[in-house]
């Protein structure tokens, strides 16, 4: 038996991982399980290594765990039959397939030689007489060109070029008379209008085509990533098709076991009698199970236990659904609990802690499908009192449905009509709106990269709306003006300012590198500067933003350290800076001055360290 092991993109590794440990746990679990029989009416098939036993799951973004044989090849017999259907349909469409195929449940054995007493068609493509009728439908130039148009079909969905086994074709081609019958039978009814020796053979080599267990949990990915291959990146079939094919997998894939499967596994699923078993969580995984001593209806005995197994363990019943289905809300909270990192002065504070409550942040998580979208709205919706700007934020959602997207796009508007702007976090445009897309005008709101920028931005919406008429926003100040040196007499305050440099400094250039010694102390007149720290990735975040009539640099001076930051311009700034040596002449010229400006200096350093702190507690690092 192969080892347990793990694979992203393609490239193995020693499983180590929960859901590794999990699949072994099953895979050892059923490992001593030699029940069932072989198919003995196909000779090579009775041929096989009886107790081969393989486990794979492989998640919709290319992520492949597995335990046992993952590499034997075996044949695909029956499970090839959801795939000849989606390429029939893709050649034919759904509704001239319809014409010639039913998509009903038999209760009957998969080679039953019958069909519908009313239609007369085939009842579904998941028995041998729908995918004989399947087989049929595919285009091409002539047999050979139509075969190998399913070869190549099979093939996108593994992610490699698979190969069919000649020993096992022949032996099908010479001990497949029922098949022919059915086939027959077809071509009496007029459900096929071609050979039908030439349609039983094209299903005769689809079934003999090689696989292996991995790669029917990737062929299952692929149908539960939409379509789309998650390791080649290759489509393999439209949306629509996959969710036909998954529907008739769901309802009749597993034959007249198809009840109890949908009941205990839930999955939309497709045995053969080779061995393989093949499961899909759409949106979610693709599981695989090949083992291939099979039970009564023809379906492998550890393979059927597996995927029980593994549906309990890991929540996989597709009508299971979870609270996080419902909720997409991760959390929700005002500007006033989680402000930006912009230091503000004290009015501005006192505004919003007294309307911060009007700007609120909804953070999102999860895919966002109707029910996750609809809880959304409606918390929205809910929200008690007025709501003058709104923040959701979906840098942790997943997929978005075309539903969800018309939903919030109905919000924003909704929300506007009343006066409510809502800024969008959604670097990655999940909601097809990019930030240059919109207008910063739009009265319905704008879109930003990040949580804290659009916080800033409900904050001065807030702050506009409710800052009282004839009152402005900041101003430039003088020196004698800056707040640092309010405490001091009018005739101190005159005399210490002449000792300030003034400094401008453009927009996003270097005021202070981090591990500078001490510089001074700055005063800010006019604009704004952002200290700034890096993450391990090197990738630049706001710490905190100071204003005009704050400061910095006061700790350098005071206790001799460095700069623990790199601090730039966030806009064209005025500073007043007070160079080192000027100011430790105030010890022995004026210590009286020195104290007072010390107080006031330590008041206001202290005022902002806590907003820091406060700021980063509530947003989290980045």
């Amino acid at each position: 038996m192969g080892p347990s092991v793990a694979e992203t993109r393609g490239t193995a590794a020693t499983a180590n991982g929960v859901v590794a440990r999990i699949i072994d746990e099953v895979y050892q679990r059923f490992r001593a399980d030699t029940s069932g029989t072989l198919a003995d009416y196909i000779p090579e098939l009775a041929a096989v290594q009886p107790d081969s036993f393989g486990v794979c799951l492989a998640t919709a973004d290319g992520r492949v765990y597995g335990s046992g044989d993952l590499e034997t090849a075996f044949t695909i017999q029956s499970i090839s039959k959801p795939f000849t259907y989606a390429l029939a349909l893709a050649d034919r469409g759904t509704a001239e397939v319809a014409e010639r195929i039913d998509v009903e449940p038999t209760g009957e054995p998969f080679y039953e030689i019958s069909l519908d007493p009313r239609t007369q068609r085939p009842r579904n493509p998941m028995i041998n007489a729908g995918a004989i009728a399947a087989a049929s439908l595919i285009e091409g130039r002539d047999a050979a060109d139509r075969f190998e148009r399913i070869r190549r079909s099979y093939s996108r969905f593994a992610g490699r070029e698979l190969r069919m086994n000649e020993a096992v074709y022949a032996s099908e081609a010479r001990t497949g008379y029922r098949n022919r019958a059915i086939g027959y039978l077809l071509r009496g009814a007029g459900i096929i209008d071609i050979d039908p020796d030439e349609a039983v053979d094209r299903y005769f080599r689809q079934c003999s085509l090689d696989v292996t267990c991995r790669d029917l949990a990737l062929m299952a990915a692929t149908l539960a990533n939409n379509g789309v291959n998650p390791l080649t990146h290759e489509r393999a079939l439209s949306g629509p098709l996959v969710e036909q094919v998954l529907s008739v997998m769901t309802t009749c894939g597993m034959y007249d076991a198809a009840g109890d499967w949908v009941t205990t596994v839930g999955l939309p699923a497709k045995s053969g009698v080779g061995g393989g078993i093949l499961a899909v969580l759409p949106g979610q995984i693709g599981i695989a199970v090949y083992s291939p001593r099979l039970d009564a209806h023809g379906s492998s005995v550890r393979g059927v236990q597996v995927c029980r197994e593994l549906s309990h363990r890991l929540g996989l019943h597709f009508l299971h659904v979870t609270r996080a289905a419902h909720t997409a809300i991760r959390t929700a909270y005002s500007v006033t609990e989680a402000p930006s990192r912009l230091r503000r002065d004290p009015d501005e504070l006192a505004l919003l802690r007294r309307y911060g409550d009007h700007a609120r942040i909804f953070e999102l998580h999860g895919d966002l499908l109707f029910a996750g979208a609809e809880s959304t709205v409606r918390a929205v919706e809910e929200t008690p009192g007025e709501l003058d700007a709104l923040v959701l934020d979906l840098r942790e959602v997943g997929y978005v449905s075309a539903v969800a997207i018309r939903m919030l796009d109905d919000l924003q508007a909704e929300l506007a009509a009343t006066g409510c702007r809502v800024a969008l976090v959604d670097p990655e445009a999940k909601l097809g709106h990019f930030s240059s897309s919109l207008d910063p005008a739009d009265p319905r709101g704008r879109v930003f990269a990040d949580r804290d920028s659009a916080t800033e931005w409900c904050e001065q919406l807030v702050l506009d709306k409710y800052r009282p008429p004839g009152e402005a926003a900041h101003t430039a100040l003088t020196v004698d003006q800056h707040p640092a040196l309010s405490d001091l007499a009018e005739h101190e305050r005159e005399g210490l300012a002449k000792e300030f440099e003034i400094r401008t400094i453009a927009r996003g250039e270097l005021v202070i590198a981090r591990d500078s010694p001490r510089a001074g102390l700055f005063l800010i007149l006019d604009g704004r500067v952002r200290i700034t720290f890096e993450d391990r990735s090197g990738h630049r975040h706001r710490l905190v933003s100071l204003a005009t009539g704050m400061s910095f640099g006061e700790i350098p001076m005071l206790a001799g350290v460095r700069f623990t930051n790199d601090i730039y311009a966030e806009s064209t700034v005025r500073l007043a800076v007070l160079p080192p040596a000027k100011f430790d002449l105030l010890t022995s010229e004026a210590p009286e001055i020195k104290l007072a400006l010390l107080e006031r200096l330590a008041a206001t350093a202290y005022t902002q360290s806590d907003a820091a702190i406060r700021a980063l507690a509530a947003h989290g690092a980045p």
